[in-house]
C-alpha cells in the first residue's frame, strides 16, 4: 500500500510533496515521487521516517505528465495519488488544459487534492 505524488517543477510541487509525506506518514507506508518537472527534486527537510523513492519522468522528452503519473500508477498499484492544485482563471480553464485537472478526472484511484497558495 504505497501513495503516489505528482511533483511539478512549480510551486505547487513542494506543497504536493509534503502533503505526499504527511499522508504516507498517516497511514504508515511509502512514497512515490514521480518528478514531472525537469529539475531534481529536492527531498531535503521532509520527515524522514517515511521512505521516498523518486521516478524521473523518462520516454520521450515531450511525454505527457499526466500520461508517466497514471503509467506509474498502472504499475505500482498505490492506493491514493496526492496532487497539489491552484485557483485558475475561467479563462485558463478554457483555453489550457491542466496537469491537476486531468489527474483527478483520470485517475483510476482516489485522488487527494492540496490547495497550493
Amino acid at each position: 500500500m504505497s501513495i503516489i505524488v505528482a511533483v511539478p517543477g512549480t510551486s505547487e510541487g513542494p506543497v504536493a510533496l509534503r502533503a505526499g509525506v504527511e499522508e504516507a506518514k498517516s497511514l504508515g507506508t511509502d512514497l512515490i515521487a514521480v518528478n514531472i518537472g525537469i529539475t531534481r527534486l529536492d527531498l531535503s527537510g521532509l520527515d524522514e521516517s517515511v521512505p521516498v523513492t523518486v521516478v524521473e519522468r523518462t520516454g520521450r522528452g515531450d511525454r505527457d505528465p499526466v500520461d508517466a503519473v497514471l503509467d506509474e500508477i498502472e504499475e505500482r498499484g498505490p492506493t491514493r495519488l496526492v496532487i497539489a492544485v491552484r485557483r485558475r482563471s475561467a479563462v485558463s480553464k478554457a483555453v489550457l488544459g491542466s496537469v491537476s485537472q486531468r489527474l483527478i478526472l483520470n485517475s483510476p484511484i482516489p485522488v487527494l487534492a492540496v490547495k497550493a497558495d
